[in-house]
């Protein structure tokens, strides 16, 4: 198994936003208990067998877990008196007249290739309900988001329409580099699941190797080596089923090069640097292998004093890595194919508290696109005078949602059969935004 692991951040009410990915054959043993890899293949197999088109659009989720600031973020809004504006200042992008806060500089330098949406907003402060409803659109059916899942994630909706796999290359539809409350499947089925496996196997065919072992092209290439050996030796694979040796196959090929980081140059990986870069690395690596659907989950915004040092800890990977990325993918001519959306739970109150922080804040929420064939360059809406709550007709979770699915070239009356047979559309009243897709 490759065990991609970020940092571990806990928001203030106990939320554990640990960040990882595992990629392995270990499901076509048993013993998971969440989707294996073979699973997913024998998905993909029924749906080539339907018929289904596959498509090469994809979506980044960057996930700023915790409630990043949305003044501090993307709308300082330097006018504002001193309680309300940006603690860290403003930098003037390439956009003419558009400022973000001062911490971000080199984004400011790719301003152009993206959207800062600044009428962004629920209503919720709550953690778990402000998460649910950014990542599915709708609003939870209790306060703190908890309990079974009603409603299917974006990823999730897009796996159950383009198949579980890339039909060439194998790489799963949608991939989990960090658990978000509400990014399941929920009715749709574990089949379309993101693909994050966990569970202890009755036999061990997958090596382990960190995001720092990554670093170390021979660290990786002794894991799966080793991994050969007990295979051979054992003579395991002869024992599995087709989509249990065609799991181990992709890992051991075209799939697993994909998740392989240190096959890029060493600028390249210098430019999107060490952290929240590589992860935005290996989801670019992914999206231009097939994958549909990535989710990041970047914790540790949860901010409610001294704001301003805390934000110095966070902003310069976040910085580094989301310009890189969107510089990379222009050079590579993918920023058509591939939209990268920054948001999430809230934003944060806009006066600053006594103990020189920010609370939680739904009425005005953090969200920054790029690439996706989607009109980029632009500010897309206005928030009041302290930043308080849309100025202009409010862009609600639900239109993001409609947004994100008209990128991935999914139909706005998309329906899907529920479990109680009802035909049931994926968007209900949310509509694209309007600035973007125009």
């Amino acid at each position: 198994m490759l065990n991609l692991f970020g940092n571990d951040h806990r928001t203030c009410d106990g939320m554990n936003r640990r960040n990882f990915l595992s990629v392995g054959a270990l499901g076509a043993l048993g013993g998971l208990s969440m989707i294996s890899l073979p699973d997913l293949l024998r998905a993909r197999a029924e749906a080539q067998a339907q018929g289904r088109a596959t498509q090469d659009t994809s979506v980044v989720w960057l996930w700023l877990g915790g409630g990043a600031t949305h003044v501090e973020t993307f709308d300082p809004k330097m006018t504002a008196p001193a309680e309300f504006r940006s603690t860290v200042g403003a930098v003037q992008t390439n956009l003419a007249g558009v400022q973000i806060g001062g911490l971000l500089p080199r984004i400011g330098t790719v301003a152009d290739k993206m959207a800062f949406v600044r009428s962004f907003a629920h209503g919720t402060g709550s953690h778990g309900a402000g998460t649910y409803w950014v990542n599915t659109g709708y609003a939870s059916r209790n306060n703190e988001g908890a309990g079974a899942q009603a409603h299917p994630s974006s990823g999730s909706i897009l796996s159950r329409s383009r198949g579980t796999n890339h039909p060439r290359t194998g790489v799963p539809t949608y991939v989990r580099l960090g658990n978000i409350t509400g990014d399941g499947a929920a009715w749709l089925g574990r089949a379309y699941e993101p693909f994050a496996t966990s569970g202890q196997a009755r036999l061990n065919m997958e090596p382990r190797v960190t995001v720092e072992q990554l670093q170390d092209r021979r660290a990786l290439s002794q894991a799966f080596d080793s991994v050969n050996r007990e295979i051979d030796s054992t003579g395991m694979l002869d024992g599995l089923d087709q989509y249990g040796r065609q799991a181990y196959e992709l890992v051991q090929g075209n799939a697993r090069q994909a998740f392989d980081t240190t096959r890029e140059n060493a600028r390249t990986r210098e430019q999107y640097g060490r952290g929240l870069g590589v992860q935005m690395l290996l989801a670019r690596r992914l999206c231009e292998a097939g994958c549909g659907f990535v989710t990041i989950n970047y914790g540790g915004w949860d901010m409610h004093g001294q704001i301003a040092n805390a934000l110095r800890r966070r902003c310069g990977e976040l910085d580094q890595a989301v310009s890189a990325f969107v510089r990379d993918t222009v050079d590579r001519g993918l920023d058509r194919k591939i939209l990268l959306v920054i948001t999430g739970e809230f934003g944060r109150t806009p006066r600053i508290n006594r103990n020189a922080g920010r609370d939680h804040w739904g009425s005005l929420c953090t969200l920054a696109l790029a690439g996706g064939g989607l009109r980029m360059g632009q500010t897309v809406g206005e928030s009041s005078s302290k930043v308080e709550r849309p100025a202009t007709a409010p862009i609600a979770p639900i239109d993001l949602k409609a947004t994100v699915l008209h990128a991935l070239g999914l139909p706005r009356d998309l329906q899907f059969t529920s479990p109680l047979g009802r035909p049931t559309y994926m968007i209900e009243g949310g509509r694209a935004i309007r600035e973007l897709v125009a």
